[in-house]
């Protein structure tokens, strides 16, 4: 790991979790990350899971080579970065904790009121001076949370970015940025695009040179490749070219129908086909692949009187992650009263900017005209 001078690494590694916020598989696991700056002040920059807190407590020792810190920065209040704030008080308990008055109020709901009492309340663009290297704070409410902010060291020209381009994966996995980084962004912060946007445009005024996330590896190399990711995520643009195909199937018939879909596709020459079945695959993989191509197909069986649970659970959350700009396509199967199709279009309504592109509807298996509707279907998708 490449840092600028005076600042080290002292986070930590979780191999131990099995699912992140309690929902998201992380096969390769997580890091949380944690900072010091040594200068005429130390400044350590937020705090790890509490499970990790020891060893965290170990790194920052070996950092500090007998010093003490002078601020501990609190950027982001949400557990897996807070949860070993208490631990870190009993050592250092002489320490000026730094943060807004949101990162307190939430602080005290979480460790109580008489736990920091050594407190250094900032605004948006207050610097804390550090000697040669200083800190201004740059808020960033809800990217995720309320009481979020960024910090940047003018000296090092490196920005402390709290969750904002973290991925999914421990420092030791060998895998690459943008997968898990497009899936922990769309899961995790993609409600909160217009914020993401606020942010990038602030911290386009700043000459960046590294960026130093609370989870995954620090970034100093082509750094426009991940601000320009960033930005297409954060507007809900279109990433690749390609069709993503998400379906749920009760006897076979729906995937069937699905699987002559994506032959189709590929003889057109579409660039890209993906394809999940909700019951069985990452549902968080299928979000981040909707969001990532401009084409949507949705293929489910109706259940109910509505649409299968695992395709009315994955429409329910593109549409509480704010999907949008997307053409979108619904292939119906109901064997009396097909409705999958009228409950997914009800569910997607409040989504921005939704084109809905056809629907073909399947009565129980697929027919001759069935079969010529998909693949008119597929020639006009790859359009």
């Amino acid at each position: 790991m490449k840092l600028p001078s005076d600042i080290s690494y002292i986070g930590v590694n979780d191999h131990e979790i099995d699912l992140f916020e309690g929902q998201y598989v992380v096969p390769n696991g997580i890091s949380y990350n944690s900072y010091v700056i040594t200068d005429d002040k130390i400044a350590v920059m937020d705090a790890v899971d509490k499970h990790f807190a020891a060893e965290w407590l170990d790194n920052l020792a070996a950092a500090l080579n007998g010093r003490q810190p002078d601020y501990l920065v609190v950027q982001h209040m949400e557990p897996d970065h807070s949860g070993s704030i208490t631990d870190f008080l009993q050592a250092y308990p002489n320490v000026q904790v730094v943060g807004n008055a949101k990162t307190f109020l939430i602080m005290d709901n979480f460790i109580g009121k008489d736990v920091a009492t050594n407190r250094l309340e900032v605004k948006d663009g207050d610097v804390l001076q550090l000697g040669k290297h200083s800190l201004r704070f740059v808020f960033a409410p809800m990217v995720h949370w309320p009481e979020v902010m960024v910090s940047y060291d003018s000296y090092a020209q490196t920005l402390f970015s709290a969750d904002g381009f973290g991925k999914f994966g421990a420092l030791d996995a060998d895998e690459e940025w943008d997968c898990e980084a497009r899936r922990y962004y769309f899961g995790i912060v993609g409600k909160y695009g217009v914020s993401v946007q606020n942010l990038l445009k602030k911290a386009s005024a700043l000459d960046i040179r590294t960026i130093c996330p609370l989870h995954g590896p620090v970034l100093d190399e082509n750094l426009s490749h991940y601000l320009d990711l960033y930005n297409v995520w954060s507007s809900y643009g279109t990433e690749s070219d390609g069709v993503c195909i998400c379906y749920t199937s009760v006897y076979g018939h729906t995937r069937q129908a699905v699987e002559l879909l994506r032959d189709e596709l590929i003889a057109n020459g579409c660039p890209k086909v993906s394809v999940a079945d909700l019951a069985r695959d990452d549902m968080a993989e299928a979000v981040e692949d909707a969001f990532r191509y401009g084409k949507l197909v949705l293929a489910s069986t109706t259940y109910n009187a509505s649409v299968f649970p695992f395709m009315h659970d994955f429409v329910t959350r593109l549409a509480e992650h704010n999907f949008q700009n997307k053409r979108v396509v619904i292939i119906e199967n109901g064997s009396w009263a097909p409705m999958a199709a009228k409950t997914i279009t009800n569910l997607l309504a409040p989504c921005k900017n939704i084109t809905f592109d056809g629907t073909v509807t399947i009565l129980s298996a697929l027919t001759s005209d069935n079969r010529q509707q998909i693949s008119a279907l597929a020639k006009k998708l790859c359009e």
